[in-house]
């Protein structure tokens, strides 16, 4: 069992999870054979994986699809039991679902709801007071606070069916942190929204892990989010741990570089773009550069001073592409 840092708020030690699966044998034949010696698959989607959390931090945790994000936080939050290893989140075994633990806990899944979907979003709140054991007053300090963050005032009455993505993803996050939770798991909290609502959704966490001192895990596949958020990310994959630490070290060695997407409004001298950066892609107008870091605001200053740019972005190197990098070094 490993030795943490007695202020660590979550900690797993070996978490190990393997899903069993029947093997579906062709034909008629095989159906038939299958009903009489049904014979199963494994497969391991969290491996061994150790890591601590202290009070406070706010961590980045990626890794491609299918690498065992989900499964892990679905394992510190009690929904799933391990197959072996272990974990403790607030001072308790997660999936022993103590009630004193989900007091303190939330997990917010961005392409999962917790809304009523026909009803207010302020009928969910009502029912999670109650679930909680909030009294009246909290309950009102604590939305009031959420309401006015998250700007819901306009939308407290409007069915959540009715409400946009932004709006319910807003909505999502209050219900979550009614209860003002010390352990916020957040899985892709910003995924389908636009780039605004993105910031505004990365403010509002920044802005709750300071003002309660939370200790938050958060996956995404923006790496703005993480670039913005977390100053220490640990990146799995295919269910292992491939790297815990400085975010800053990360992108040195494995993203060292940004991409520069631009959009022309007349003709332009494809050649030249050459010269500021690794050309990825040219078609139809527009051009996406790989450039260094240390290079993209002098590039970006020659493109709009030499070229017809009608739109110019700078965007952060996808996380997939990190982790490929780093998968392929390990």
């Amino acid at each position: 069992m490993g030795k943490w840092p007695m202020t660590a708020a979550l900690t797993a030690d070996a978490l190990t999870k393997d899903y069993r699966s029947p093997i579906k044998e062709p034909g008629l034949l095989g159906g038939i054979r299958g009903l009489f010696d049904r014979r199963y698959k494994d497969t391991r989607a969290v491996d061994a994986v150790s890591f601590s959390i202290e009070e406070g931090e706010l961590v980045g945790f990626l890794g491609a699809n299918g690498a065992g994000k989900t499964t892990t936080l679905k394992m510190l939050a009690g929904l799933l039991t391990p197959t072996s290893g272990t974990a403790r989140a607030l001072g308790h075994v997660p999936w022993r679902r103590e009630a004193a633990f989900q007091r303190r806990l939330s997990l917010v899944m961005g392409q999962r709801t917790q809304l009523w979907w026909e009803l207010p979003a302020y009928e969910t709140f009502r029912l999670n007071k109650d679930i909680y054991g909030l009294s009246e007053a909290q309950f009102r300090a604590s939305l009031d606070e959420l309401v006015d963050m998250l700007d819901l005032g306009a939308h407290l009455s409007i069915p959540v069916k009715k409400l946009s993505l932004g709006e319910r993803m807003r909505a999502e996050l209050a219900a979550a942190l009614l209860h003002r939770p010390s352990l916020l798991l957040l899985d892709e909290p910003t995924i389908g929204l636009d780039v605004i609502m993105q910031k505004k959704v990365r403010e509002f966490v920044r802005g709750y892990n300071k003002r309660t001192g939370a200790a938050i895990l958060l996956t995404s596949h923006n790496m703005t989010d993480v670039v913005e958020l977390c100053r220490r990310v640990i990146v799995i994959e295919r269910g292992r741990l491939l790297y815990d630490g400085a975010l800053d070290a990360l992108v040195a060695r494995y993203a060292d570089h940004k991409i520069l997407r631009a959009r022309f409004s007349g003709p332009f001298d494809a050649k030249k773009l050459a010269a500021l950066g690794t050309v990825v892609s040219v078609e139809d107008g527009r051009a996406a550069l790989q450039v260094p870091r240390a290079r993209v605001a002098a590039s970006a200053a020659a493109l709009l001073r030499d070229f017809p740019v009608a739109d110019l972005d700078v965007e952060e190197v996808d996380i997939d592409d990190i982790v490929r990098r780093l998968f392929g070094g390990a």
